[in-house]
């Protein structure tokens, strides 16, 4: 994790870099949350904890380390290049997506014209998400995802509660359905990736800093109903994916691709099946066409792929 580590650092200024760099946690790190007089805190795999002024973690709130408005100032300018106006674009977002693939969440005064966010100003607070890729980690839905003879893509939805490892999953189904299987004698397909939150290939400056298959093709920070049907237009892909759909658009924009026959790999947020079915898109991609559905296990459990419902129900049943 080193060069994670030192990857990340670079986007903070010394003060905090020497209150950040002796921490022994950092492949547990998923967030660093950073509020302008407040306590430096990090979200772990198995918690949130303070850190100290000497890089230690704690719960204890009196003991942690206060993060200074000049801070929060020098890491945004250190993520912009020192030029905010260039990133002006992104900030109305709430985020910037940075150099690696990480992430760099904004709040602050949001600066409204017509309804819309213009525009941040006075920002006060930052969540700096560490990017990570697990290569893998989508092995256990393959044989569920490309289950005929030959092999072909079947439409796939991703489901579970936040923070279960939705996306992760994703990325790596898209990067494997992009450059083959050989062990399933799948020669890869092209994939037309719609990345409206630029969470599944990360693009920063337009290149994806997440590796999603030499055969994919991004579209980022574009809406997914109109992100899709213009793939699909330009494009011609075998497969469109996209994370966390949910509006009624997005079932619409799903029901052209199918009718266009283009395969959907996607995600949704639901704690059940009986929550998904409940969702607009529910009949166009799990019920009409007979969607893999793939439900990750919750957080801290070490065995993925055990809740794979093929075609005709869950898998082995059969029915």
């Amino acid at each position: 994790m080193g060069n994670k580590r030192d990857e990340v650092l670079a986007f903070f200024p010394p003060s905090l870099r020497a209150v950040l760099a002796p921490l022994t946690v950092w492949d547990e790190i998923e967030e660093i949350r950073l509020k302008a007089e407040r306590p430096l805190l990090l979200r772990l795999l198995r918690g949130d904890s303070f850190v100290s002024a000497q890089g230690l973690l704690t719960k204890q709130e009196d003991h942690a380390y206060r993060v200074s408005a000049a801070e929060i100032a020098k890491v945004l300018n250190l993520a912009c290049g020192a030029s905010l106006y260039a990133f002006a674009d992104e900030m109305r977002n709430g985020f910037l997506t940075l150099e690696g693939g990480h992430r760099l969440g904004l709040t602050g005064r949001a600066v409204v014209e017509g309804g819309s966010v213009r525009t941040l100003r006075h920002i006060a607070g930052l969540n700096f998400r560490v990017a990570r890729e697990v290569r893998g980690s989508a092995d256990p839905l393959l044989p569920f995802v490309l289950a005929e003879r030959p092999p072909r893509v079947l439409h796939t939805l991703i489901v579970s509660p936040p923070r279960c490892g939705k996306t992760t999953v994703l990325r790596d189904l898209i990067r494997q359905i992009s450059d083959g299987v050989p062990a399933l004698s799948f020669p890869g397909v092209t994939v037309a990736l719609v990345d409206e939150r630029s969470e599944v290939a990360a693009c920063h400056r337009g290149v994806p800093q997440f590796d999603v298959g030499v055969r994919t093709d991004v579209l980022d920070a574009c809406p997914k109903a109109e992100g899709i049907r213009l793939l699909i237009r330009a494009f011609g892909p075998e497969v469109v994916a996209a994370d966390e759909i949910g509006r009624a658009a997005d079932a619409r924009a799903i029901e052209d691709a199918l009718n266009a026959g283009v395969k959907v790999v996607a995600t949704a947020h639901a704690a059940s099946l009986e929550e998904l079915r409940r969702r607009p898109f529910s009949p166009s991609l799990c019920v009409g066409c007979g969607g893999t559905v793939y439900l990750p296990p919750a957080r801290g459990e070490t065995r993925r792929g055990e809740r794979c419902f093929g075609r005709r129900g869950p898998a082995g049943t059969g029915g």
